[in-house]
């Protein structure tokens, strides 16, 4: 029967809880925000007033404390004496009096050193004995000092309130005689008050309450409806969809509301279909912009997440064909480059530091030097990190300049120093020793000295050679004939070739068109060639110059004829690890053969014009048997070539080493 009983209580009490809670959430957001509001502006109201009561009640027991403590001492003032004299009778009369004088005061006992009580007021009522049972209800601290000079004061509960008991020591001449209790009423106007506040504020509870239940019926009976109409439309908004509308024919504020919402909703759905468009626009401009910048581009987030990569960095980072966007970059990156730039990274999302710059030689996909620049994106306000952006720069061209430049300076110091030196040391020689050299000697010495400065002399010319071809000046290009050229070449050659034994060769093709060149130019590269061929031939050689017109292909029909040259020698010929460098600034065979001096950069300058006309100087060589240089030139078309064409510095030059 027990466990029925349970069962059903428990049945019943869940039935109630859940139909509460069905209850409660059928109220709306801000009927729920009402009631909680309301509960606790009236929790709060009640609490202040509960805590003023309290404040009055402990104000009243203060002062009936002070009070009974004051009256207490007044009194045992009075009648210590009387009691030391034994004088009871003036006692019982005195504290008589003292009784029916104010309603304050609810007993008066007397007990002497033992506790034992020897008189009491009032004696002849009933509540002698009450008064008797509170006093024994009241005990003092076993440590209480009996003969101490102080009061003291305790409190007890009774159905007419809190009565004051105050124990005064009664002391003559140091001497302690018993005690005086005093029992002391409450103050009745303070009890009025309270309870008056009490129950005042209980009303004021219960009609707040009363209030928000009315105020709820109403709301659940005429604002309910178009509440939650509005809520499912502003969610709607919310979701994107800008087509919403609340059709409810209602007036007042509410119907203001309506319409003013339909209007928003309307305005937005433009704005959207417009901003959806802008974007649109804003964002392909973006997207070329990048795609067109010279200049590896990589954006990132806080993640390290890939927001946005162009085709440079895709190249750089050999990312064709892989989908990096929405993935870590970090995972994509060369080991080299993740390695450095991981830790910034996360410094950088981290708000630490602000932009960093590496330089970092990869060898995949290909063997470059970049320079990584990593900047934070802000939002407008400057205040919160938006993402990273990574600048990826290939200054492997610049490297090798840098290089370059470096083995020039230091290949020009060290081609200078060496006749410097000698020069500097045969003229010392012959200030100091001229009188006591012969004269063969000092011939000797001036020779050498002479010879010396022609080699600065070459050095310098073909130093400032190279400089004029790579600064970007202009030259005019005009119809060249080349049997002029080879000619005025030969002429300056014969007498070295006759010394040498070895025999100069012509041999150009009749009726030879002109071609597209620089006359000057062109003299300058077959001087260089003929005049390395005349150094590395032997006493007995042969040195040719040949010119042949070339058919154009048969399919190529727009292709321009031209004019291949071709210097030939049976000298020592160039070994095949050499062939490759052989253009280079300050290259020399000698540096092989230990045998012929020069300053390594006729050649450099032969390739410098022939690129600047526009074509290639090819070689084929075999050690011991001979050397051929070639170059194809254009046919001179009057119609076609201007006379003058400028070279700047996006013209193509010798790479550098």
């Amino acid at each position: 029967m027990l466990a029925f009983l349970t069962t059903i209580r428990e049945a019943f009490a869940y039935g109630v809880s859940k139909t509460l809670a069905n209850w409660w959430s059928e109220f709306t957001l801000q009927t729920k925000l009402l009631a909680v509001a309301t509960l606790v502006v009236s929790l709060v109201m009640s609490g202040l007033t509960f805590w003023a009561v309290n404040t009055i009640q402990q104000d009243a027991r203060l002062n009936d404390t002070r009070f009974g403590r004051d009256l207490g001492l007044l009194l045992a003032a009075n009648v210590a004496p009387l009691i030391a004299e034994n004088n009871l009778t003036e006692v019982a009369q005195f504290s008589q009096r003292f009784y029916s004088s104010t309603s304050s005061v609810r007993y008066m006992l007397y007990a002497d050193q033992t506790g034992k009580i020897f008189f009491g007021i009032p004696f002849w009522e009933a509540e002698v004995e009450n008064s008797l049972t509170i006093q024994r209800r009241i005990q003092l601290p076993e440590d209480y000092p009996g003969d101490g000079e102080k009061p003291m004061v305790r409190q007890h509960l009774t159905p007419d309130g809190v009565v004051t008991d105050v124990f005064v020591p009664l002391i003559v001449d140091k001497k302690y005689l018993g005690v005086l209790a005093i029992g002391i009423n409450p103050n009745q106007t303070s009890v009025i008050s309270t309870n008056f506040t009490r129950d005042v504020t209980i009303a004021v509870f219960i009609t707040i309450w009363v209030m928000v239940i009315l105020a709820g019926v109403i709301n659940a009976l005429t604002i309910t409806k178009p509440i939650k109409e509005l809520l499912v439309g502003v969610k709607q908004i919310a979701a994107g969809n800008f087509q919403q509308r609340i059709d409810l024919p209602l007036g007042g504020e509410l119907g203001e509301l309506i319409l003013s919402f339909n209007d928003m909703a309307q305005r937005l759905e433009s704005y959207d279909e417009q901003n959806i468009e802008e974007i649109t626009a804003e964002k392909a401009k973006l997207e070329t912009l990048v795609s067109t910048i010279a200049d590896g581009a990589v954006l990132i987030d806080n993640n390290m997440q890939v927001i946005l990569v162009n085709p440079t960095a895709r190249r750089i980072f050999g990312w064709e064909g892989v989908d990096v966007v929405g993935s870590n970059v970090l995972h994509h990156l060369p080991s080299s480059v993740q390695m450095e730039i991981t830790r910034p990274l996360y410094e950088m999302a981290a708000g630490d530091r602000e932009s960093a710059e590496f330089r970092i030689p990869i060898n995949q996909p290909a063997q470059r030097t970049l320079r990584i620049l990593l900047t934070t994106v802000l939002n407008l306000q400057r205040e919160s990190i938006k993402g990273i952006a990574i600048t990826v720069q290939d200054i492997t061209r610049e490297v090798e300049l840098n290089e370059a430049k470096s083995q020039f300076i230091s290949n020009v110091s060290h081609e200078l120093r060496t006749p410097l030196f000698n020069i500097k040391t045969y003229i010392e020689t012959l200030h100091d020793y001229g009188e006591d050299l012969r004269v063969e000697e000092r011939q000797e010495f001036l020779q050498t000295v002479n010879h010396e400065t022609d080699r600065l002399t070459r050095l310098v010319n073909d130093v400032l050679d190279l400089s004029k071809l790579e600064s970007g000046r202009n030259y005019n290009f005009d119809g060249v004939d080349l049997s002029q050229a080879i000619e005025q070449t030969l002429r300056t050659y014969q007498l070295n070739a006759k010394d040498k034994g070895i025999e100069l060769i012509q041999e150009l093709a009749p009726n030879l068109p002109l071609v597209v060149g620089n006359y000057d130019l062109l003299v300058q590269v077959f001087g260089n060639l003929i005049g390395n061929s005349l150094k590395f031939t032997q006493a007995g050689g042969k040195v040719a110059i040949r010119a042949y017109q070339l058919d154009p292909k048969p399919k190529a029909h727009n292709q321009p004829s031209i004019v291949r040259i071709e210097i030939a020698d049976t000298g020592i010929g160039i070994a095949p690890e050499d062939q490759q460098s052989i253009f280079d600034r300050f290259f020399r065979v000698e540096n092989r053969v230990h045998t012929l001096e020069g300053t390594g950069l006729g050649l450099s300058i032969v390739r410098n014009i022939i690129d600047r006309h526009h074509s290639k100087v090819n070689l084929v060589s075999e050690v011991g048997i001979g050397t051929t240089f070639w170059f194809d030139l254009d046919v001179f078309n009057e119609q076609v070539i201007p006379k003058t064409v400028e070279f700047t510095a996006e013209t193509p030059k010798i790479p550098a080493v």
